[in-house]
C-alpha cells in the first residue's frame, strides 16, 4: 500500500470532510462592501424625491458659469443625458433616455470632474412637465437637490430599497416638524417620575415620547407614532425609518415654556429626560447636506 495517497484521492477525502464543516484551508468569504453613504444621507434623498432612478450616463457637458445661475462656489454644473436602467421609485412612464442638470464639486485640480460614459448613478428627482417626442414618457427630470446624483453601487441601492419599503408601509413614521407640549409628573416614591412629550409632524399625526424613571434612577423610554402611547414599546433600532425620524428630526433642545403649568423643577427633569433620549438615539450622521425641506 502506498505511503501517500494520490493527489486526486486526497482532494476527494478533503471534500467529503468539508461537507459537515468548513475546511481549515478554506478561504474566508470577504464581506460585501458597505455603502459609502450613511442611512441619513440616503433617507434624506429618498423621503424628498418622488422618483428614484438607476441610470447610466450617456454624455455630460460642463456648462459655462454664465449659463449656471445660482451655482455654488467650487462647483460646476453639468447637462447630463443618461440611459435609464430601472425606475426604483416613481409613477408614470419614463423615457429610455432622460436629461437633467447636476452640480458637482470641482476636482482637486480646480477643474470640472469627468463624468464617464456608462458610469452608473442613482438619481433622486421630480418629473419635468413635457414628454419625449411622440410618446407619453417623461424625458427630463429635476433633481431634488443640486447634487442629488449619487454614484450607484449595490449596497447603496439595497439601502435605498429598504428605506422605500418602510416609507410605503401603512403608518410609516412621518417627519417631525417641532415640539408641541409636554409635562413631567413625579412618582409616588422618591426619584420616580414620568415625562411625556408631544411633537408635531408633517402629516398632522401625533408623535410622543414617554420616559419613565424608577426609584433607583434608571430610565426607560419609548416613542409612539400615532394616537396610542405605549410606554413599553421597543426603542427604534438604528438605521430604521423610525430611528431616522427621531435622531434626525427631533429638536436638539426643548422649548421649556411649552411645558405650561409645570413647576420649574419638573421642567428641568423633563429636559434631562429628553437628553437621555437624544443620547440613546446617537448622532444623525451625514456626509452630505440634506435637500431643503427634507
Amino acid at each position: 500500500m502506498p505511503k501517500f495517497l494520490p493527489a486526486a484521492a486526497a482532494a476527494l477525502i478533503g471534500l467529503n470532510a468539508g461537507i459537515s464543516g468548513v475546511s481549515a484551508m478554506q478561504e474566508p468569504v470577504a464581506a460585501a462592501p458597505a455603502s459609502p453613504y450613511s442611512y441619513a444621507d440616503v433617507a434624506d434623498l429618498a423621503t424628498a424625491a418622488p422618483m428614484a432612478i438607476h441610470a447610466r450616463i450617456a454624455s455630460a457637458t460642463a456648462l459655462k458659469p454664465e449659463r449656471a445661475p445660482g451655482l455654488a462656489a467650487g462647483h460646476s454644473r453639468f447637462y447630463v443625458e443618461a440611459d435609464v436602467v430601472g425606475l426604483i421609485r416613481g409613477a408614470g412612464p419614463l423615457a429610455a433616455r432622460i436629461t437633467y442638470l447636476v452640480d458637482l464639486p470641482l476636482g482637486a485640480n480646480g477643474k470640472p470632474v469627468k463624468l464617464k460614459k456608462k458610469q452608473p448613478v442613482l438619481l433622486f428627482a421630480r418629473p419635468v412637465a413635457g414628454a419625449a417626442a411622440g410618446t407619453n414618457s417623461t424625458n427630463s427630470v429635476r433633481l431634488v437637490a443640486p447634487d442629488a446624483q449619487l454614484p450607484w453601487d449595490p449596497a447603496t441601492e439595497a439601502r435605498l430599497r429598504a428605506i422605500l419599503t418602510e416609507l410605503v408601509k401603512p403608518g410609516a413614521p412621518p417627519a417631525i416638524t417641532g415640539f408641541d407640549n409636554g409635562f413631567h409628573v413625579p412618582g409616588s416614591l422618591p426619584g420616580e417620575g414620568e415625562t411625556q412629550l408631544f411633537f408635531n409632524t408633517a402629516t398632522g399625526e401625533p408623535m410622543s415620547l414617554t420616559i419613565l424613571t424608577a426609584a433607583d434612577g434608571s430610565r426607560r423610554w419609548a416613542a409612539a407614532f400615532g394616537e396610542i402611547v405605549d410606554g413599553s414599546a421597543a426603542v427604534p433600532a438604528r438605521d430604521t425609518l423610525a430611528w431616522y425620524r427621531l435622531a434626525c428630526g427631533l429638536p436638539r433642545q426643548l422649548t421649556l415654556d411649552r411645558l405650561a403649568g409645570t413647576p420649574p423643577e419638573d421642567r428641568r427633569k423633563a429636559a434631562s429626560d429628553y437628553g437621555v433620549v437624544l443620547g440613546a438615539l446617537g448622532d444623525c450622521t451625514r456626509t452630505r447636506k440634506p435637500p431643503v425641506g427634507s
